[in-house]
């Protein structure tokens, strides 16, 4: 965690609008890990009542939100947004024209690089989203329109095209996109729903929940079965375990510890459906014995069984690995120590005694990133290694329990990496370690 979740969350940088929260009562779901491979924090832009652009990052893991920018008017009145990538947004005016608006920066303060008009009318959705893989979507009237997108920035019909009406019947309180041709819904009578849209009157719906999503005003989604719903002004997160089951049984609520209590007062919002992708988990194979060798891809689905089970932080308790067969600490070394299938649970200053030091650009999955300082991650996969950039697992604190990240090899602007200084990290490569 790079910020105090707790300061972050009631520190809002909008207007704070004094309501009285009504919570929505989702049902009793089992805590569930979502099983997203997120590139960052989740983007979701916005429009104030008086015109001024919003930008808000939120951490896809624990749902604290990072930071929320306000930018300047966008000088029409809008009507619907969708968010094509971070950092260029759709917005349609009440008039119905299209716009494109570029940003600049949304890193310490929210600049546009411009706004360009791409029609001057016909766009008359009420609510519009982007699936983050092509497809721009709208309703109006009932009806569910589409478009292909060809740029990341279009400029017109050319860029904007192959429009179709998906079919009619689609009466919706909000609509978000959850994945390639993937969308959300619910529905004024309290309903959550999600639809695979295939083609011209080819299409799917799945009823997630029958009731308790009419007090969300608002529904975003960056993908990876992880939901934004807005309720009074306070903003809530869910995470899907599987969000291709078409069920919702699976879906976990954090009713108590929201994104922000209150305070979302924009009247639209959009977020950037790229941002996440779901990852099919994997029955961990179960051919390596305790302290015997192990093959890298083993390592791997022995941390995403503790990953998806969310294994509570402690430096004290302990938790089965994915046999069922060993107890493991449920610290950070401890976890790697899992995920090796080592004999013991090994501390951060113990750990080299059963591996190898190497270099941090020959770090392959199920090696460690370990500092004797006091932490140690397992390192999952390049993201773009040219660039240092990779995905982690770790077992991260009493707060957050267990967490996937990316960072840089130099820890990015902050230096460093899951909250400690990335130049005492060493690379560590376990002994049993096999290739495969």
């Amino acid at each position: 965690m790079r910020s105090s979740s707790r300061a972050l969350r009631f520190a809002a940088g909008l207007a704070l609008t004094a309501s009285t929260l009504s919570l929505v009562t989702l049902g009793t779901a089992a805590p569930a890990q979502a099983a997203a491979i997120c590139g960052g924090d989740v983007s979701i832009y916005g429009v104030l009542a008086d015109g001024r652009l919003t930008y808000t990052a939120i951490s896809p893991n624990t749902g604290d939100r990072v930071k929320t920018l306000i930018g300047p008017d966008l000088g029409f009145e809008p009507k619907a947004m969708a968010t094509l990538n971070f950092n260029t947004v759709l917005v349609t005016s009440t008039s119905g024209a299209l716009y494109r608006v570029d940003v600049q920066t949304n890193n310490t303060s929210l600049g546009l690089a411009g706004i360009t008009k791409l029609w001057d009318s016909g766009w008359t959705f009420d609510k519009m989203t982007y699936d983050g893989a092509g497809h721009l979507y709208g309703t109006v009237a009932g009806q569910l329109h589409r478009y292909n997108v060809s740029q990341a920035k279009p400029a017109g019909p050319e860029h904007i095209a192959k429009h179709v009406v998906i079919d009619e019947g689609f009466v919706l309180r909000t609509l978000a996109a959850a994945g390639d041709d993937v969308l959300v819904a619910t529905t004024s009578d309290g309903k959550l729903l999600s639809y695979q849209i295939n083609g011209v009157g080819d299409w799917e719906r799945s009823d997630l929940k029958a009731s308790g999503w009419s007090g969300v005003d608002s529904l975003v989604s960056p993908g990876g079965g992880l939901y934004y719903g807005r309720t009074n002004g306070g903003m809530y997160w869910y995470h899907d375990a599987d969000p291709t089951d078409g069920k919702g049984d699976d879906i976990a609520y954090h009713p108590s510890d929201p994104v922000d209590a209150s305070g979302w007062t924009q009247t639209l919002l959009s977020a950037y459906g790229g941002d996440c992708t779901y990852q099919e988990p994997t029955t961990p194979p179960s051919d390596s014995t305790k302290g015997g060798q192990i093959t890298r891809s083993e390592v791997i689905s022995r941390a995403l069984n503790w990953l998806a089970r969310d294994i509570p932080y402690s430096q004290s308790a302990y938790a089965f690995d994915p046999d069922g067969d060993h107890t493991y600490r449920t610290d950070c070394s401890g976890f790697v120590s899992m995920a090796w299938h080592a004999s013991s649970s090994y501390t951060t200053a113990s750990l080299p005694g059963v591996s190898a030091t190497i270099a941090k650009s020959d770090l392959q999955p199920g090696d460690a990133l370990n500092t004797q300082s006091g932490h140690v991650v397992l390192f999952e996969k390049w993201v773009d290694k040219a660039a240092g950039k990779f995905s982690y697992i770790h077992e991260s604190n009493p707060n957050d329990d267990m967490m996937r990240g990316q960072d840089y090899l130099n820890g990015g602007s902050d230096g460093r990496i899951a909250g400690h200084a990335a130049s005492g990290y060493v690379a560590l490569r376990y002994d049993k370690i096999v290739n495969g």
